[in-house]
Order: structure tokens, then C-alpha cells, then sequence
């Protein structure tokens, strides 16, 4: 046990990682298998040197080779080995095995898991600094379905043997929450790190199933991902399950758009139409291989203080319900975001934003932590293959704002201009002169004193899908529910 102090008192107490190991080998109903593939056999060696392993590890092996690897669970048709379905072929093979070779009438109580691992540690040249997916294929009773646990990792250590350690660690981690704190998967989350520290590893997707977690929103999950620091982003599929950025991002033409979407209104939905429209006839630009974002920062996710989950629930439900791949990300600054998508893509990259946005972004405020000040910034985010779609505001006055008379602070005008004037920012033209009054907070405010109108403020569907779902705090039973 590892205890962590503050001053004179105990704030709190880890069990280290020999005693997890250890609990695991002692409980004589749990036996399984570790297959891991591309670091050694990192985590079953914790559960070696415990001590009584013998009544715990069914098999351990690491099938490194890859025509040997391939002779067990099969050729990928992306020939690949780093994925999340060779991880699912690992474990599904494995938990076969036991299943036909042990015999449940001699063992009534065992419950058997399947723990894997396939991973790509950093290269030579220190180029890729390495990835891989983890799980764990398990039962919490013998007389029950199997429950799964699967995540995606990306070291950050610049060694291949601390990573291999790093690994080891994590694993230990993941079986023993899978046992012990699967009724708190929250908790469960943080004690991944566990002897770790964030600057060694991120982990980016987690999925959980299994009738353990039927109650459990694997897009909540992602959320606790970011919210403790575990990771930037995490992004949603238009089916609104969770999937790895680095998979939907790969090599893309990237266009996106920052919002609040609370909830998504008819104006987004114009931007988002119209900025595309002009995207894809950009050069360098595939409409094949062109990829939407709406991103949610974290701070747009926080009331009072804290992160409203249910709030964030219905923000994602209706953009995923339009069709939308969804990005929530921890970067308040517009240069983050662009740096993240430049880890996976160097292909032409689009910004949609409004006035307020773009003004925001000339503000020398949000860069004083920087050394180099807006001029950092503005390095990393211009310097990129990547132009800002610029949606107008219409004013108090009936007047419009667009990029050739919008006004920055006196002393951002002349750098505004150069990328102005260099095609950096672009106007949005076509635009549909009936939506520029619409607001999302507007439109809260109505359903949340059951104001008439707000209904046609949004897009197809979108209010029966608020009705329905009682999403924003719109009751049913509510006379001005109705679609108009």
C-alpha cells in the first residue's frame, strides 16, 4: 500500500502495484489468459512476481512475430496489427480456448477473463511515439455473460522501455479495476493511473459493455477522459458511439465548426452548409475524403463551475441525430485545436466561425502565456494549410458585419490585414439573411420559460427530438412544446 501525504495527514491511500496483482492471483474463482503483442509481456509479469499466480494464469504469451500472430487470430484486411479489431479478434479467441478446454463441471465458480494488449512503442527514430489498444474480456460471476473493457492508448515517453513499463503498469491497473471498482466506472477511470502520471501515457477512447455496464453511456465516459486530463478530445460517430480520433481524422481534408449547440439552431446549420459548399471547391481539397467536425470546448460544457452532464448529453444526442461527427476538446484556443488536427492530417484544413470568433481570436489576452505572444499563435495556427470561413453578424442597426469592416483592437488591424488580404479569411456569402438573428442562448431561454416560436428557430426535426427527449428542460407536458 502506497500512501500520499499533505503536511501531516493522509490524504489518500493506493494499493501498490504488487498488491493488486497479488488480490487477483489470491481470489481462486479468477483464471485467465494474457496475450500481448508488440512490448513483452509487461503486465503478466507483475502478476508473476506477486506470487500465486499459479491458480490465476491460464496461459500467457506473446505472439510477436507476425506470420505467427497471423496463423492464430488471422489476417487484418488492412493488414495492420495495431487496431481495435485485432484487440477483439485477441480476446474473443482466447476466451474460446478456455472455454473449450476447461470444463465448467470441474471448475462451477471460475470466472474466466481474457486480458490483451497489441502495441506499437516508439521507433528508432523517435519519429511516432507510439500507440497501442488494451483490453480485458471478463466475467464477474461464472454464470454470466462477459463483460468487456477496451481503451486506446498513446504514450508520450520517448523511451521504449519506460513505455513497455509504462504498459505494464497500466494493465496491472485495468484488470484490477475490472474486478474490484467495475460498480464505480468513474472511479475505476482515475485508478488507471494509478503509479502513473499524465505526461507518460493518454488515454483517448474507452468503451465499456457487458452486463455489468448496461447502465453505463460510454459517451459519458469519454467525457470523465477530458474532464480529468486524460486526454484533449474525444469524438462521437453520427451513431452516436464513441471512436478514435486518429481513425476518423487520418489524412483528411478537416472542416470545422466551434459552437456552443445548445441547443443546434438553423443558423449553425446554414454555416455549416454554406462553408462547405465553399470548402470542397478550395484546391487540395477531395470532397471523398473530407471530414465535418462540430466541436463543443470544454468551458462551453461547464455551468457553474462544474461540467453538466445531462446538459452535454442533449448537445450531443442532437447534433449526432443531424448527422454530425462531434468533437469535445479541452482547447480554448482556435491554434490548439488546429495543432491537434495537424498530428493526423498535413491535408487543407477549414475553420467556420462567426464575427465574435473571429474577433476573439485577435485578442493579445488569450496568448499572454505564450513567449511569442499572438505572433506564436498565430504561427501555428496560419501556418497550416487552413482558411476561416467567416459567417456575418447582423447588428442592432439592420447592418452587416463581415470580414472588410469588422474591427479589431488598433493594434491587431495591420496584422489582421495581412491575413485578410493574403486569403486567410474568407467570407461566407450565400447565406440565409433570416437566420442571423437566431441564437442558441435565445432559444434556451424560450424553452425554458415555454415562450412560443422557438420551434422554427431550429433545424428539421430537432424540436420534436427536444420534445421527445425532454432535452433542455423542455417538458412534454408543456403546452408550447408543440412543432410549428
Amino acid at each position: 500500500m502506497e500512501i500520499t501525504l499533505k503536511g501531516d495527514k493522509i490524504i489518500a491511500s493506493v494499493p501498490s502495484l504488487k498488491d493488486k496483482a497479488l488480490r487477483i492471483n489470491l481470489n481462486e474463482n479468477i483464471y485467465g489468459t494474457f496475450s500481448e503483442i508488440g512490448a513483452g509481456q509487461e503486465t503478466v509479469r507483475h502478476f508473476f512476481r506477486a506470487g500465486g499466480g499459479s491458480g490465476t494464469i491460464a496461459k500467457a504469451m506473446s505472439a510477436y512475430d507476425k506470420d505467427f500472430s497471423d496463423a492464430i487470430y488471422g489476417i487484418e484486411k488492412d493488414r495492420r496489427y495495431v487496431t481495435e479489431a485485432r484487440l477483439r479478434k485477441m480476446l474473443d479467441h482466447e476466451i474460446n480456448l478456455m472455454e473449450q478446454r476447461i470444463t465448467r463441471d470441474k471448475h462451477p465458480h471460475k470466472m474466466f477473463f481474457s486480458y490483451a494488449n497489441t502495441v506499437a512503442t516508439i521507433d528508432f527514430a523517435k519519429k511516432f511515439k507510439g500507440h497501442g489498444w488494451i483490453g480485458i474480456k471478463y466475467q464477474i460471476d461464472a454464470d454470466q455473460a462477459y463483460n468487456e473493457i477496451v481503451l486506446h492508448v498513446r504514450f508520450k515517453e520517448n523511451d521504449a522501455r519506460l513505455q513497455q513499463e509504462t504498459l505494464g503498469k497500466l494493465g496491472t491497473n485495468l484488470i484490477y479495476g475490472a474486478y474490484y471498482k467495475h460498480n464505480k466506472p468513474k472511479k475505476l477511470l482515475r485508478y488507471l493511473y494509478d503509479h502513473l502520471d499524465q505526461d507518460q501515457l493518454e488515454i483517448d477512447t474507452i468503451n465499456f459493455s457487458g452486463p455489468v455496464f448496461e447502465n453505463v453511456d460510454n459517451r459519458l465516459m469519454s467525457l470523465q477522459l477530458v474532464k480529468n486530463g486524460m486526454t484533449d478530445a474525444i469524438m462521437f460517430a453520427p451513431d452516436g458511439n464513441n471512436v478514435l480520433p486518429a481513425k476518423v481524422l487520418y489524412k483528411k481534408n478537416i472542416l470545422t465548426l466551434r459552437g456552443s449547440f445548445r441547443p443546434v439552431t438553423k443558423v449553425n446549420m446554414d454555416m455549416y452548409k454554406k462553408s462547405y459548399d465553399m470548402f470542397i471547391k478550395e484546391n487540395k481539397v477531395d470532397e471523398d475524403n473530407t471530414q465535418v467536425i462540430f466541436e463543443i470546448t470544454l468551458s462551453n460544457l461547464r455551468a457553474e463551475g462544474e461540467i453538466d452532464e445531462q446538459d452535454f448529453m442533449d448537445r450531443a444526442k442532437l447534433l449526432c441525430s443531424l448527422g454530425q461527427t462531434v468533437l469535445i476538446s479541452n482547447f480554448q484556443e482556435y491554434y490548439k485545436l488546429v495543432e491537434y488536427f495537424s498530428q493526423y492530417t498535413k491535408s487543407r484544413m477549414g475553420l467556420a466561425m462567426g464575427v465574435n470568433n473571429l474577433i476573439d481570436i485577435f485578442d493579445e489576452k488569450y496568448y499572454r502565456h505564450l513567449s511569442g505572444g499572438i505572433l506564436e499563435a498565430f504561427g501555428k495556427l496560419f501556418f497550416k494549410d487552413l482558411r476561416v470561413y467567416l459567417y456575418p453578424m447582423e447588428n442592432e442597426d439592420g447592418t452587416i458585419t463581415t470580414s472588410e469592416n469588422l474591427k479589431v483592437h488598433p493594434r491587431m488591424k495591420e496584422l489582421y490585414k495581412f491575413f485578410k488580404y493574403n486569403g486567410k479569411v474568407v467570407d461566407i456569402t450565400e447565406y440565409d439573411s433570416t437566420t442571423l438573428t437566431v441564437f442558441s442562448r435565445k432559444v434556451l431561454s424560450m424553452i425554458a420559460k415555454n415562450e412560443e416560436g422557438w420551434q422554427k428557430m431550429l433545424p428539421p426535426g430537432v424540436s420534436s427530438l427536444i420534445m421527445e427527449k425532454s432535452l433542455f428542460g423542455c417538458e412534454t407536458e408543456q403546452a408550447n412544446c408543440d412543432e410549428k
